[in-house]
């Protein structure tokens, strides 16, 4: 799913007598890709709370999920990429000692932490192999107590306010979390132990994505039986519950990382993202009337991790025109203050000026090449990954990169995109490498009536499930005259069979389910149609890729030298699914400009050359 690791994630306010603090993590490529944990002061000033040397990520479902939590007195309890333990670091420690590890070594991992009030101790899902379940760790050391043994996937543990029950959301095979999850309430033995659990909203075909309790009898939970990801007011006895926001606008978005969250409740009522993929807001909602009051401004996004505390609330926003960065809003005034550092920013007139835009149905951001083409200009199409995710319309300095040298780019959130409604995310059940090929087929057919782009020179791209229609779309198609996949899987029925554990099961719902659908795998795999590409390929591919093993790059290739095709495969030692390293970022971007001016005849002095290996 991931492109590159480039902007903050997660965030916290915490009250402090002094006033707010805020807290989040960001990520440093040129200190080998790791996630720092940075804490802004009430007096302003940014301190590392996390020594060098240490990572506050980890890999459960290999995505990762919520990494770290601030503690009482300026600690931190956190994930360390380097052994997947959890660790404390006490405030006093953070300048002359070194953080303390709460688990034991050993092949668990752990995500989604949670402080429940009141007690010393930390709440995780911890996935061992395939099992996963909800533990206890206590901040002083001792041994994990399991809470919670249920689901395959488990995510969001929560404490009633008066400490009696614990709520949750799980899911099992074959569903995805955003196809159907269930939201369960528990009371809690003097064990510490859940007892039996009441499913009190969700199902099937209903996927409850974050869940807070409201009190000790009500939760607030973000879930889609109408269709559209809404704010319930739901019971934890079950039984019939209440649409706050019947709006066709998603208060949630697709959980690929665990710990993720749309909402925080406050004393001033809901603080929420909500809107569609092409503007997100931030507002305050009055969960008795249903009213939203709007304190995010002119942002076009604001991120799905948001906090609140001390009358103001804290998320990640972005503009078409600044990057992704921490704010801190009042939600008495709307008054808004970046807490993230500046970063260093092209000129204006180098960035492009996006528009959202609807062609023949699809969902695309365009982001016109710089300057005034005299006529059609190149354009590449930007497939995102997921497949069900989506792409915000915010600056992205890597289509600046493109844009800034002529390029022009659509980004398509084809059918099966997230932020638009399940009706619109289910066009691709059982027809992915057919909607997403289709729908960006469209585009750029599109494109080119409008005027905007040359039918001779277009290209697609894109990473993981985006590298999929990628090459699919070169194969099935005859509009791309190249494409550049980054981590792609390539052939569907190899990747199901040799994927983790939380994607095995993805393709029930994306192709079908094996063996009964074979023939579909067979069909629509780019690998077994490699004679039929359109125009040369470029793969790019890390070598510690757990999610798509870099042998999916190397068949494909295979088979393009086989048929005489022309391609290219770059291979990055130390990266996963994702670009983290500085130096890896450089040399893709610039690997990928090289290959475009190849593809489209201008020239790339700035960037090293690129061979295309294969009949010309």
């Amino acid at each position: 799913m991931a492109r590159t690791d480039g902007g903050p994630l997660w965030v916290e306010a915490v009250a402090t007598p002094a006033g707010v603090e805020v807290w989040w993590d960001e990520p440093r490529p040129h200190e080998g890709g790791r996630r720092c944990v940075v804490r802004r002061l009430p007096d302003g000033s940014r301190v590392d709370a996390l020594p060098a040397g240490w990572n506050a990520r980890n890999r459960v479902i290999e995505y990762g999920g919520r990494s770290w939590r601030p503690l009482p007195g300026g600690g931190l309890v956190f994930t360390n990429w380097a052994d997947q333990r959890l660790y404390r670091l006490d405030g006093a420690s953070q300048g002359d000692g070194g953080p303390v590890a709460l688990t034991p070594e050993g092949p668990a991992r752990y995500a989604d932490l949670y402080l429940p009030p009141g007690r010393d101790e930390v709440w995780a899902v911890r996935e061992i192999g395939t099992e996963r379940d909800l533990v206890a760790v206590p901040l002083s050391g001792g041994p994990v107590r399991v809470i919670v043994r249920a689901q395959h996937f488990l995510m969001c543990p929560r404490l009633s306010p008066g400490g009696g029950h614990v709520s949750w959301i799980g899911w099992d095979h074959p569903n995805m979390p955003w196809d159907g999850t269930e939201l369960c309430v528990a009371p809690l033995g003097p064990d510490g132990a859940a007892g039996p659990h009441t499913v009190v909203a969700g199902g099937p075909a209903e996927s409850v994505v974050q869940a807070e309790w409201r009190d000790d009898d009500t939760l607030y939970a973000a879930t889609d039986p109408t269709g559209w990801w809404n704010i319930h007011l739901v019971s934890r006895e079950g039984g019939p519950y209440r649409n706050l926001t019947p709006r066709a606008e998603e208060f949630g978005d697709a959980p690929w990382k665990p710990g993720a969250s749309w909402f925080a409740v406050t004393e001033a009522g809901l603080v929420v993202v909500h809107g569609t993929a092409d503007r997100w807001s931030l507002s305050v909602l009055d969960p008795e009337s249903g009213e939203l009051r709007d304190v995010g401004g002119e942002a076009t996004y604001w991120g799905p991790a948001v906090s609140a505390a001390g009358g103001m609330a804290v998320a990640v926003a972005a503009t078409p025109y600044t990057p992704r960065q921490v704010v801190l809003v009042d939600l008495a005034s709307g008054a808004r203050e970046v807490m993230s550092a500046p970063k260093p920013l092209p000129a204006r007139e180098l960035l492009p000026d996006p528009e959202a835009v609807t062609i023949e149905g699809v969902h695309t951001h365009l982001y016109p090449p710089a300057g005034a083409p005299a006529g059609p200009a190149p354009y590449v199409i930007f497939v995102h990954g997921g497949p069900t995710g989506n792409r915000p319309m915010v600056l992205d300095l890597e289509i600046a990169y493109f844009t800034s040298r002529g390029l022009g780019v659509a980004e398509v959130n084809y059918g099966g995109s997230t932020g638009y409604g399940r009706a619109y995310r289910e066009r691709l059940r059982h027809q992915w490498g057919v909607v997403d090929v289709e729908d960006c087929a469209k585009v750029a057919r599109g494109l080119v009536t409008m005027g905007r782009a040359d039918a001779a020179r277009i290209a697609i791209r894109g990473g993981s499930a985006g590298g999929w229609t990628t090459v699919a779309a070169l194969v099935h198609s005859d509009v791309f005259a190249g494409g550049v996949a980054h981590y792609a899987i390539t052939d569907p029925e190899s990747w199901a069979a040799e994927t983790h554990d939380f994607e095995s099961r993805y393709l029930d719902g994306l192709i079908g389910p094996l063996p009964e659908t074979r023939h579909r795998y067979t069909e629509r795999s780019p690998l077994l149609r490699a004679a039929h590409a359109s125009g040369p390929c470029l793969m790019l591919h890390g070598l510690e890729d757990a999610i798509v093993d870099v042998g999916q790059a190397e068949r494909f290739v295979a088979e393009l030298d086989r048929h005489g095709r022309r391609w290219a495969l770059l291979t990055y030692p130390g990266e996963q699914h994702g670009w983290r390293r500085e130096e890896t970022i450089v040399s893709v971007l610039e690997a990928e400009l090289a290959f475009y001016g190849l593809l489209f005849g201008f020239e790339t002095p700035e960037v090293p050359p690129l061979k295309l290996e294969g009949r010309p």
